[in-house]
């Protein structure tokens, strides 16, 4: 099984940025242990500030891949372009957030995403990409 996870704008930061929010560890330490207890997934990782490089990734990996587990961050409230590229591709997209994008700021409870992914897990920290990995698995 192929599994790709996406995340977008200052997600590299993780583990620095917000940590009363996003708490102190970095993505790249959460995926080593998500590589590790899941050996039967081949896995892809792509973080980019950069919108259109999002765009490029579910595209590249949107035909082959059996699921996409996508953090859009702040794209999640501008982004129709992401919106419009999930609807476009064969791969199931499963949304994460690692806050509870709907108890923050009002523009944080509007999705151009959500409509278009098959499911939505926000506010379980970073345990919300293994759930989405175990959607996958079963």
């Amino acid at each position: 099984m192929k599994i790709a996870i996406i995340n977008g704008p200052n997600l590299n930061l993780l583990g620095n940025r917000e940590t009363d929010i996003y708490g102190f560890q970095s993505f790249d330490d959460y995926f080593k242990l998500l590589k590790n207890k899941y050996t039967g997934i081949e896995f892809s990782y792509f973080q980019s500030n950069v919108e259109g490089e999002i765009i490029n990734e579910l595209q590249r990996v949107g035909f082959e891949f059996h699921g996409i587990i996508l953090n859009p961050g702040g794209y999640t409230h501008t982004s129709v372009a992401i919106g419009d590229t999930i609807a476009a591709i064969s791969a199931k997209v499963v949304e994460v957030h690692i806050s509870n994008i709907f108890g923050r700021e009002d523009f944080r409870k509007i999705s151009h995403v959500s409509a278009k992914a098959k499911a939505v897990i926000s506010g379980l920290g970073l345990r919300g990409y293994e759930l989405a990995l175990q959607y996958f698995i079963e």
